[in-house]
């Protein structure tokens, strides 16, 4: 990733930015539009050096001082409309969701997702259309989601043998490796039939889909700056970038080829590790699409919001040893953790919800970008304008939420507030027509892997750390996860 502060303060040609830009300054300002309020700027590079890497921290500092529920910042040469407020996303997500129902053309996005092919950045339209149905009728339907309860047995199974090992060699658990690997493991088999975390394959593996998240959620100086992607290629972003997309690459045209041949030598699906069960290319090459965003929109998503909420409940012993008792209460001695359970523990799902307030998986969403000139709560909104919607500002509004940086489940035990669109206090999956269709799949697993983990074993800090002192740093990417890996110290619970 591209560092712009050092850039802008180690290049050279910095002095020459003023000079390039003054023709450009003040272009875009307009004494006959009321556009949003904004901070001041420098020529060509707007408001990008007011931006740092976390940058759902940054906007919202910047909307508190100089905009309020909308604000207009320039990164570079794109202007970007910043949203952090219910009331305003609630305008421009369903009130007009139409008008933003557009993604702004990223280069990244366009060499490593497919030419926008992929569903989450594919423009509006007929073939988006088509891709969304695919996703939300045939791979992540009520039915298809509660299909993977198998999966997802056999995979927690897994989890709990590695955890028991760990306590008789007297090791603490990583807690944030473990999750990512139980949610690889299951949107593998769900997605692939087969598992892709085991031998140096699987580091491989692993290290390729770190390396596509790192890149997808870094910065682009060519996107914002085009007359500055020489510093991208200088860099070695570029070179950074095509290598992603060509291991990506290869490993998808790799899982394809190997299900083809199985179906001509006459095997069944579920590529040879799931037993038989049809999976998502079985399904995907049934209908002659392929969209691999089943895998890469599941995995990372899913593996931060438990990690977050594991550590949330570690940092709250009270709130911890709470959730557990009302999981064992609720499951009185069963092994075996049913969907009707889940449904019964209400403070389990009441953490989960406030974990997602608190720590959204992206924070600032996927952006949108206005088709057309178009009003916003009274201020003027120009076509060709991105959005970002702060999903986490928007979910910390201290005149929406008492005490809003506290992590109180309790909130939602008497709330009506959900996750899933409807409520834009609360919208860490998106809202609208662009909302995320993966919801039930996600949170099924989330709260599968949680209330097994808090029924089985009692959990502790290693070394008699402190909860006070636990590290709640956040690391940037395109999904906010854990600066440091979650340890924890397991005991087996007596069943």
């Amino acid at each position: 990733m591209v560092d712009f502060i050092t850039f802008m303060y180690a290049s050279p040609f910095f002095i020459l930015l003023f000079f390039l830009g003054k023709s450009h300054y003040f272009t875009r300002l307009s004494t006959k539009k009321n556009l949003p309020p904004s901070p001041p700027r420098l020529p060509v590079i707007g408001n990008l050096h007011q931006i740092g890497p976390l940058l759902h921290r940054d906007l919202a500092s910047l909307s508190q001082r100089h905009g309020g529920p909308l604000m207009l910042l320039h990164l570079g040469s794109v202007p970007t409309l910043v949203v952090s407020s219910a009331d305003a996303a609630r305008e421009i997500l369903k009130t007009k969701d139409l008008v933003f129902a557009n993604r702004p053309d990223v280069r990244m996005w366009r060499r490593l997702l497919y030419d926008n092919r992929e569903v989450s950045v594919a423009p509006y339209g007929e073939y988006w259309r088509q891709v969304k149905s695919i996703m939300v009728l045939h791979l992540l339907s009520n039915k298809r989601v509660e299909s993977c309860n198998e999966v997802r047995e056999e995979e927690m199974a897994i989890v709990v043998e590695k955890i028991k090992k760990s306590r008789e060699h007297g090791e603490a658990v990583d807690l944030s490796d473990l999750f990512l690997t139980f949610t690889n493991d299951v949107v593998c088999m769900v997605t692939f039939g087969r598992k892709y975390s085991e031998g140096e394959r699987g580091r491989r593996f692993k290290k390729m889909l770190g390396e596509f998240f790192a890149v997808l959620g870094g910065f682009d100086l060519e996107d914002l700056l085009p007359r500055f992607a020489w510093v991208a290629r200088l860099s070695g972003f570029d070179a950074r970038v095509e290598k992603v997309a060509r291991e990506l690459d290869e490993f998808l045209e790799g899982v394809v080829e190997e299900r083809l041949k199985k179906q001509a030598e006459g095997g069944g699906g579920g590529g040879g590790g799931g037993g038989g069960r049809e999976d998502f290319v079985d399904i995907l090459l049934k209908i002659q699409k392929d969209d691999s965003d089943a895998y890469t929109a599941g995995t990372d998503t899913t593996a931060t919001v438990i990690e977050w909420a594991f550590t949330k409940l570690l940092k709250h012993p009270k709130v911890l040893k709470r959730t557990q008792d009302e999981v064992r209460t609720v499951l009185k001695g069963k092994q075996q953790i049913s969907q009707d359970d889940i449904n019964n523990m209400k403070y389990l799902k009441a953490v989960l919800k406030e974990t997602l307030r608190l720590h959204p998986p992206i924070p600032t969403l996927v952006p949108r970008i206005s088709s057309q000139d178009v009003n916003i709560m009274g201020y003027d909104v120009e076509k060709g304008t991105r959005v970002i919607i702060n999903a986490w500002a928007i979910a910390r509004d201290p005149k929406v939420w008492d005490e809003p940086d506290e992590f109180r489940p309790e909130r939602f035990l008497d709330c009506s507030i959900d996750f899933k669109g409807f409520d834009f206090n609360l919208i860490p999956f998106g809202a609208g027509r662009r909302g995320c269709p993966g919801i039930t799949f996600a949170m099924t697993t989330n709260e599968n892997i949680l209330a097994n983990l808090l029924h089985k074993f009692d959990w502790e800090l290693p070394n008699g750390g402190k909860a006070e002192d636990l590290d709640m740093n956040e690391r940037h990417g395109l999904t906010i996860r854990k600066r440091t890996p979650l340890l924890a110290v397991a005991t087996p619970f007596p069943s």
